[in-house]
């Protein structure tokens, strides 16, 4: 049975990328286009691995991960940051609220198995 990743990002074309890499790799990929959504889909689906955005318009990366950190489903699941920002500042804040890895865009296929297959396999 193969891994199932849940994408977030409000960017259509970030979601279509990383879907279509992760779906070739052999992943099964659900995608959301928010923390809102994201949310939603975690009540009825459980992943092995979470991708999210840090800027989104209406729940940001660092709040859907403490919303998944509270989650008694999800707490333990892996998330990822990927996001255009590389200040250590945000990075330290994404840490601090439980960010598994912390990825900058833009990044190569390659960049995102290599992160995915190290954390899940």
């Amino acid at each position: 049975m193969p891994k199932k990743i849940l994408v977030v990002d409000d960017s259509s074309v970030i979601r279509q990328v990383e879907e279509t890499v992760l779906v070739k790799a052999g992943y099964e990929v659900a995608s959301a286009n928010g923390g809102k959504e994201a949310i939603r889909k975690m009540e009825t689906a459980t992943f092995n691995l979470i991708l999210t955005d840090l800027n989104m318009p209406d729940i940001d990366g660092v709040s859907l991960i403490k919303q998944v950190r509270a989650s008694a489903k999800h707490r333990l699941t892996p998330v990822v940051m990927i996001t255009t920002e590389s200040k250590d500042s945000k990075k330290q804040e994404g840490k601090s609220a439980g960010a598994t890895a912390w990825m900058v865009k833009p990044f190569t296929p390659e960049q995102l198995l290599s992160v995915v297959k190290r954390i899940i396999g």
